[in-house]
């Protein structure tokens, strides 16, 4: 196996983590409506945290700093995103 062939996986493994990313952000919208109807703040820290120590244990004891570090990024954008739904 090449440098191209291993790429290639890499490739592949992007293009389904984009499908799930914006699966995602769409399901961002719905938490916003939820959250406009219930009066419900955008930021949960608790529930981002519980989500962030699931993830790292998912992910085990090496990969764990790298998944928490992407999931708070996930969690940024997801806000951005609530808030920007819930202004327009």
């Amino acid at each position: 196996m090449d440098l191209r062939d291993i790429r290639n996986r890499i490739d592949e493994i992007d293009t389904a983590l984009v499908d799930l990313l914006v699966k995602r952000m769409e399901i961002t919208k719905e938490v916003a409506d939820y959250k406009r109807k219930n009066g419900i703040p955008v930021l949960d820290r608790e529930r981002e945290l519980a989500v962030l120590e699931k993830r790292a244990q998912q992910a085990g004891d090496v990969y764990s700093p790298y998944i928490r570090e992407i999931y708070e990024k996930i969690f940024e954008q997801s806000r951005a995103h609530q808030e920007k739904l819930l202004e327009g």
